[in-house]
């Protein structure tokens, strides 16, 4: 099936709306995730709409939560997201984060009893856009193993960075600390494909091609120990700092079991201006002039580039089976 892009966004807005979500809800989450449907990360895109939509039918997401923002310090910001889904939480802390930053240099925004936090470099480009460098660190449900052990306890815990690139679309880094994004396991299962066996292993420890195996068990980590201190870093960040539900107190973002996920997420924005300003973005350009320049290399973020401009220009192609479970969900 082909959506245009402004279809995609009704489509899912009327089947959150369908399912105990209020427009105010469903508004900025069907956006996000028709960006990321758009931006080729279908693990963070339409293909969570079923979940999103059983979650709020029994209240584990609270689809008429109202979020809301507190200002701790001039540079330091609290957003509760009230249970409910993470991006309107997310849309109500950026304008206050931009300006906070403007202001103080530096400002940082956590985010609490929130969801899941979909496309990590979404909310990076957008405060890139606005001419900041910017971080962000979310913790997940657990999926991955303390270094040397076999039990999941850790989430995914994306980390995304974003920075402005004068006369280009920003730089955006956005990786999940595991070898390969969990939303591509759940994928993968979801249309009966094998994944590579260095993602994840079973329940027993053992590498596995399985995804529904790979669901059981552990994901692995990427690069190791140092890819599970970095899962550990952001668990602190968005687990200690902001308050959110550590990644084995947290309930699933997959099924409609349990409480809320009660996770966080961190987000720090940087003013280049009293750096240097236009000296810093000037230094941002030459960076990726350097790299850019011999044969064979291209900056993070380009793939993702390429597919928003073709599904701009072409739509979204949806398995028939994923458009009708949206339609099917629209109609409830």
């Amino acid at each position: 099936m082909q959506l245009s892009l402004a279809d995609a966004q009704s489509l899912v807005q009327a089947a959150l709306e369908a399912n105990s979500v209020s427009p105010e809800q469903a508004g900025p989450t069907a956006r996000a995730l028709v960006r990321a449907e758009a931006d080729g990360q279908s693990g963070h895109g339409l293909s969570r709409v079923a979940s999103y939509a059983a979650q709020a039918r029994v209240g584990k997401v609270d689809g008429f939560a109202t979020p809301h923002l507190s200002r701790l310090r001039p540079g330091a910001l609290r957003v509760d997201a009230a249970h409910g889904f993470a991006y309107p939480a997310i849309d109500l802390a950026l304008p206050a984060l931009v300006a906070a930053a403007h202001d103080n240099g530096v400002a940082i925004a956590a985010i609490v009893r929130s969801h899941h936090f979909g496309q990590a470099g979404g909310p990076v480009e957008r405060l890139a856009e606005r001419g900041l460098l910017a971080f962000a660190f979310a913790n997940s449900p657990k999926a991955m193993a303390f270094h040397g052990g076999r039990r999941p306890m850790l989430g995914t815990n994306p980390v995304a960075f974003a920075s402005p690139i004068p006369g280009a679309a920003p730089l955006v880094i956005d990786m999940a600390l595991s070898q390969a994004a969990r939303g591509k396991i759940v994928t993968a299962a979801r249309e009966g494909r094998d994944i590579p066996a260095d993602w994840a292993v079973d329940a027993s420890g053992q590498p596995t091609t399985d995804p529904k195996a790979a669901l059981q068990g552990a994901m692995v980590a990427m690069g190791g120990a140092k890819g599970a201190a970095l899962a550990l870093m952001v668990e602190l960040m968005a687990g200690a700092l902001a308050g959110g539900a550590f990644g084995w107190e947290a309930s699933s973002f997959l099924d409609d079991v349990g409480g809320p996920p009660a996770v966080g997420q961190v987000l720090l924005a940087i003013d280049p201006e009293p750096f240097g300003g236009e000296r810093v973005l000037q230094r941002v350009g030459a960076l990726a002039a350097a790299a850019t320049a011999e044969e064979g290399v291209r900056l993070p973020g380009q793939r993702r580039l390429a597919a928003r401009r073709q599904a701009e220009d072409q739509g979204l192609t949806l398995p028939e089976s994923l458009h009708a479970e949206l339609v099917t969900l629209a109609t409830a």
